[in-house]
């Protein structure tokens, strides 16, 4: 597992729970107003080596699945007997044994259809789950709303308060959010896990963002299920996965017998194509990360104050300026080759560096950080790449405050606010 990078002596080690809570980098102007960025703590990264061997683990069940002319043909339809695409079903299975779990479902409705499936096959109407209590990732907060569950908030933090929450005999399920909802965020997901394991409570785990980019996910920690998007993990739009116990599977391909619902095999076999591609360049991505966040901590790109590494849904860079510009930045960006908003959050789409504002969920917890912390995803970029577009567009910012009036160089687009 690789940790959070080292950084030299003066600035606050990035993503770590020593950083301070007013750390300046060398490049920041001291004495500047601002709130300052708390502590964060990142999940565990997968090194290159351990996710090339993943890739060919993950070729291994493919080619246990799939005769080699199979794919490169695909079939449509509620084919019958298994109800769903022959090929659709012969992915499931790949998926089912790269995860080691029994079962597999692609879904429609991409991470969002996934949570959506295993919840309604597992909770029903007034039924108490147990959730962390932090911000609700928003379309997972409709899905509860819709199901009419009772949401009972708990800090997964603090131990003792869930082990009493377990100890109730209140709640067959736990719905547990693998990355960070709270920037403060520190429980391992691995321990939530077999608190809720012991206490003999069902665990659902929503693994977007963490999937093939931490070393275990949810299921593969002993989670009932992970439910995950495809379209995150460079697959075609709208696909999704839930992974895990054969009876929660069962329930959620019974729940979706309909021709129109069903994810057709060409579908499918895009996915697992693209599947194959992301183990290496997650890993790459992140080793990026960790370069960037080390050389902005040491003060390479002045008008940077602080730096974190943090999993505020996907893995990225919160990056504290000395000026409130975090709104106008990503616009500013985008004329130097960023991105300014998020397509699927490494969708296939996305290949540029993401400079965009903190999740709606963040901001739902620290409002504050708006103006002043700025999110930046490498992407396929390099950290030169990431370094350079940041100090250009610090500098025409400045230089477009100086002068009174908008770099020509700048767009000033209205800012988009989805996540």
């Amino acid at each position: 597992m690789a940790d959070a990078p080292d950084v030299p002596d003066g600035p606050a080690e990035p993503g770590t729970a020593e950083a301070t809570d007013a750390a300046d980098a060398p490049g920041g102007a001291p004495g500047v107003a601002g709130p300052a960025l708390p502590p964060t703590f990142p999940l565990p990264t997968v090194p290159v080596e351990d996710a090339v061997a993943r890739q060919f683990r993950l070729l291994e069940a493919t080619a246990a699945h799939f005769a080699g002319h199979e794919l490169f043909a695909a079939d449509v339809g509620v084919v019958p007997g298994p109800g769903r695409p022959r090929t659709t079903a012969r992915v499931e299975a790949v998926l089912a044994d790269f995860f080691g779990t029994e079962d597999a479902a692609l879904v429609q409705g991409a991470g969002t259809g996934a949570i959506r499936a295993a919840l309604s096959a597992a909770v029903g109407p007034g039924e108490p789950l147990l959730i962390h209590r932090a911000p609700v990732y928003r379309t997972t907060a409709v899905t509860l709303r819709g199901l009419g569950v009772e949401t009972v908030e708990v800090d997964f933090n603090d131990p003792a308060a869930l082990r009493d929450a377990l100890a109730s005999g209140r709640f067959r399920w736990a719905y547990v959010q693998h990355t960070r909802q709270r920037l403060t965020d520190s429980y391992d997901p691995g321990e939530v896990l077999a608190a809720c394991r012991a206490a003999g409570v069902r665990t659902l785990v929503d693994d977007n963002y963490a999937v093939l980019r931490v070393p275990a996910s949810g299921v593969e920690l002993g989670a009932d299920a992970s439910c995950f998007s495809l379209f995150k993990l460079h697959g075609p739009e709208g696909v999704g996965v839930v992974a895990g116990a054969s009876d929660l599977v069962a329930a959620v391909r019974a729940d979706n017998y309909s021709g129109g619902g069903q994810v057709q095999g060409h579908q499918a076999l895009d996915a697992l194509r693209a599947l194959t591609h992301v183990p290496v360049m997650w890993a790459v991505q992140s080793r990026t990360g960790e370069e960037a966040a080390r050389r902005l901590a040491a003060g390479e790109v002045p008008g940077v104050a602080e730096v974190r590494l943090a999993n505020v849904q996907d893995r990225c860079l919160l990056v504290r300026l000395t000026r409130p510009v975090a709104r106008r930045l990503p616009e500013a960006a985008a004329r130097f080759g960023a991105a300014p908003y998020p397509v699927g959050s490494n969708s296939r789409y996305e290949i540029a560096p993401l400079f965009y504002r903190m999740s709606s969920s963040t901001l739902d917890d620290a409002p504050a950080l708006a103006d002043w912390v700025v999110r930046i995803n490498p992407m396929r970029a390099g950290a030169d790449l990431v370094l350079d577009i940041l100090r250009r567009s610090l500098a025409a910012l400045d230089a477009e405050d100086a002068s009174g009036r908008p770099d020509p160089d700048v767009p000033h687009h209205q800012l988009h606010t989805k996540d």
